[in-house]
């Protein structure tokens, strides 16, 4: 019997077409609640995950289930330890969304610069005057500061100092400094926060990240500064967000994501004249989808051939 890979939200044509072609039998889930995942996951040997939770149960439902493979970087959504103890594979696709997320935020910089939003709105509502009432800035000398500077942030700091001429700092006690020459590294959040005039958030989603950006944190800022987050929702508190962008403390900020997502109407985020948003949407270009889902197809492949993986995210007891 050939090995079942259960994927619960569509992906690209290429990872599935990765599988089948290497044999294996695909089964399309028809939800994401775990109740669902918990009752359609039981005959399958393999998942390929996006946005959907994995708690434990659901993986414990797995009776056959050796390697789950992640559409993307992020593994907040899926119990590491679980799957650890349970002698289940966790791999990622580091290498996949980077290029396309970097590109997101420096759009999201412009945007945010140049008033994009604003002056849209303004001119479809018959207000040509926008273009003298709301005045834009160069980004040309600017300061970007980046909080992380992984894979993603890398490619924020080199587009943004070679293509836009700004001048890039950043904090990042475990990056490779010599990767980056294009940024001068401080050594504190908090100097990235007093000096930049953009400040871009490249980190992952863990006990050490959420809540990093506070009240305090984003009072360190200039009040002509931007907040640009496309990491992850909860590494912000957006009741101190909305606090601070409603007083005016700082100029504005552009959230790709948020600490509930959906997030709820009624967010006071999304009625900020000030905000920017984007729904979650930085790497969902049609090239990065289908690397995001050949990756993880690859992830799922390499375990279940017995190979090691090339992008594991634990190290699981073997069962």
């Amino acid at each position: 019997m050939p090995y079942r890979v259960l994927i619960p939200q569509d992906v690209s044509e290429a990872g599935k077409a990765y599988l089948r072609d290497r044999g294996y039998e695909i089964k399309m889930g028809s939800g994401v609640s775990v109740e669902t995942l918990k009752s359609e996951v039981g005959d399958c040997h393999g998942i390929l995950a996006r946005t959907a939770r994995y708690p434990a149960e659901v993986l414990r439902a797995g009776r056959h289930l050796k390697v789950i493979g992640r559409h993307g970087v992020g593994v907040d959504n899926i119990d590491i330890q679980a799957a650890t103890e349970l002698g289940i594979y966790v791999t990622n696709a580091p290498e996949s969304n980077a290029g396309s997320v970097a590109e997101h935020t420096i759009g999201l910089i412009i945007a945010a610069a140049r008033n994009f939003v604003q002056c849209d709105g303004a001119l479809r509502r018959g207000n040509f005057e926008i273009r003298n009432q709301l005045i834009g800035e160069d980004i040309e000398g600017k300061v970007l500061g980046l909080i992380g500077v992984g894979k993603v942030g890398r490619r924020v700091a080199r587009k943004a100092s070679r293509g836009l001429d700004m001048k890039v700092i950043g904090y990042d006690p475990f990056s490779d400094h010599a990767l980056v020459p294009e940024v001068e590294f401080s050594d504190s959040i908090q100097e990235v926060l007093r000096t930049a005039d953009f400040v871009s958030l490249h980190l992952p989603a863990n006990e050490q990240t959420m809540g990093l950006i506070d009240k305090a944190g984003l009072l360190m800022m200039k009040s002509s500064a931007f907040l640009i987050n496309v990491a992850r929702g909860g590494i912000v508190r957006e009741n101190d967000l909305v606090e601070v962008l409603s007083e005016r403390r700082i100029a504005g900020a552009a959230l790709d994501v948020f600490t509930e997502e959906p997030p709820d109407p009624s967010n006071p985020l999304l009625e900020l004249d000030n905000v920017i948003v984007t729904p979650h949407n930085a790497a969902l270009t049609r090239e990065c989808m289908d690397r995001m889902a050949l990756h993880a197809a690859r992830g799922i492949d390499e375990v279940l051939s017995g190979r090691t993986p090339t992008w594991p995210v634990n190290e699981p007891r073997i069962r």
